[in-house]
C-alpha cells in the first residue's frame, strides 16, 4: 500500500477502459488505431529521461505502447484500476519488470503530490488518462506544475473528441507555442463549426511546442490527441522539490 487513503479500486467499466474499450481495440488495433500508435511510438522514441525507474499511470493493457518500450527501464511500475488490463499487460513480452501499485493518484487535489513522494525517483508517463479523468481540483496542468515540476514526466492524451471528420491529409504535427485551441484544430479539420466535446487538456506542458496527432478512435469518432513533456531536471533540482 501506497497511503492511508482507499487504494486504487478494481474497474471493468471505467471512462479510461474497461471491456468495451478492449473489444475495441481486439476490433482496430491493426487496423484504424494504427496510424496513431506509430505517432506514441515515435513520441516515445524521442522521449529519453534519465531515469532508471517508470511510472506508468493508465495504462490500460498497453496497446499503443510499442514492443519493447518497459524493457528500457530497470523498474516499472503501472497505476492501472482494470483487472483485465493489468492481466493483459503483464503478458506482454517486456514486462519482466512489472509491478502493480494500487495508489489512486487521480482521484483528489493532492494525488500527485502523493505520487511524486512514492516514486521521487521515477520518470512518470500518464498514458492517455489525463483529460479521461477529470482534474480533482483547478486543471490538469495546474496540479501538474505544482506537484511534478521536479520529475521528468510526459503525456499524451485527448484534447478533444469528435464525430466531425477530419481533413485527410491532417498528419502528425509540432506546433508552435502562440497556437490557440481553435487554431490547432484548424490545422486538422476542415473550415467551419464543429461538434465537439473539450477535454480540457489543451496544452499541458505550458509554452513549449507541443505534439499533436488526430486519432480514429472508431469508425466515427476522432480524437485529437496531444503529447506533452517536462524535461528531465538535473538531479540537485529533482531532490530539492522532493
Amino acid at each position: 500500500m501506497d497511503s492511508d487513503r482507499p487504494p486504487l479500486a478494481d474497474h471493468l467499466l471505467s471512462p479510461t477502459g474497461g471491456l468495451v474499450y478492449h473489444l475495441r481495440a481486439l476490433r482496430h488495433r491493426h487496423g484504424l488505431w494504427a496510424p496513431f500508435h506509430r505517432a506514441v511510438a515515435g513520441w516515445l522514441a524521442g522521449w529519453q529521461p534519465r531515469r532508471r525507474e517508470l511510472v506508468i499511470v493508465g495504462p490500460n493493457a498497453g496497446y499503443a505502447l510499442p514492443a519493447g518500450f518497459l524493457m528500457r527501464f530497470e523498474r516499472v511500475t503501472a497505476l492501472e484500476p482494470d483487472p483485465l488490463a493489468r492481466w493483459l499487460l503483464a503478458r506482454r513480452t517486456d514486462a519482466g519488470r512489472l509491478a502493480f501499485s494500487r495508489l489512486d493518484c487521480l482521484a483528489t487535489p493532492d494525488g500527485l503530490a502523493q505520487l511524486a513522494t512514492a516514486h521521487p525517483e521515477a520518470a512518470i508517463l500518464f498514458s492517455n488518462v489525463l483529460g479521461q479523468v477529470a482534474a480533482p481540483a483547478e486543471d490538469w496542468r495546474a496540479l501538474l506544475a505544482r506537484h511534478l515540476a521536479g520529475h521528468a514526466w510526459a503525456s499524451y492524451h485527448d484534447v478533444i473528441s469528435t464525430s466531425a471528420r477530419p481533413k485527410p491529409d491532417g498528419e502528425p504535427a509540432i506546433l508552435a507555442n502562440d497556437q490557440t485551441l481553435e487554431t490547432t484544430l484548424a490545422r486538422f479539420w476542415p473550415g467551419g463549426t464543429i461538434e465537439l466535446s473539450d477535454h480540457e487538456t489543451f496544452r499541458l506542458a505550458g509554452d513549449r511546442p507541443q505534439h499533436y496527432a488526430v486519432w480514429q478512435i472508431s469508425r466515427q469518432r476522432w480524437h485529437l490527441v496531444e503529447w506533452a513533456n517536462n524535461p528531465d531536471p538535473p538531479p540537485a533540482q529533482a531532490q530539492a522539490s522532493t
